[in-house]
């Protein structure tokens, strides 16, 4: 019991800290999260135990990972050696929240291309690029 209790006090006071980090009051949080004011406050004292629900809901206002808020609330384990960059950025208080969309921005469009290159399947033969794409197009069309 006395874990569980643990927990939550440390949860709420994340929670707190990155609410101070976002410098939003608590109750502009609780308009963000679209929970009540009570409840919220209750959360970060750590006498009330949240849903995974209510938790999302908290991470998307705070943008920050959920997952890191269920690690936290002992409803995920943490998984090793994965590092939540975006989490890390939007944690940033040194820079503005254009910068920040910029380099999430930046980070997603090289995971997304990078997505094929990371397992490539070694029995499709490579992609013909530059002048091989023409000769061969040439050959094909020679009928050579």
């Amino acid at each position: 019991m006395e874990d569980i209790q643990s927990r939550m006090r440390d949860l709420g006071e994340f929670i707190r800290e990155q609410r101070s980090v976002a410098r939003l009051s608590l109750r502009k949080l609780s308009d963000m999260a679209g929970i009540s004011n009570p409840y919220l406050s209750q959360i970060e004292r750590g006498l009330r135990k949240p849903s995974a629900e209510i938790l999302q809901q908290i991470a998307k206002a705070l943008r920050i990972s959920a997952e890191t808020l269920y690690v936290r609330a002992g409803i995920l384990e943490e998984r090793e050696g994965e590092h939540d960059l975006v989490g890390e950025i939007l944690r940033d208080p040194t820079i503005t929240e254009a910068q920040k969309q910029a380099l999430i921005q930046v980070y997603i469009s090289f995971q997304h291309e990078n997505e094929g290159l990371q397992s490539p399947d070694i029995t499709d033969e490579p992609a013909l690029e530059g002048e091989e794409a023409v000769e061969g197009e040439e050959a094909a069309a020679a009928g050579t």
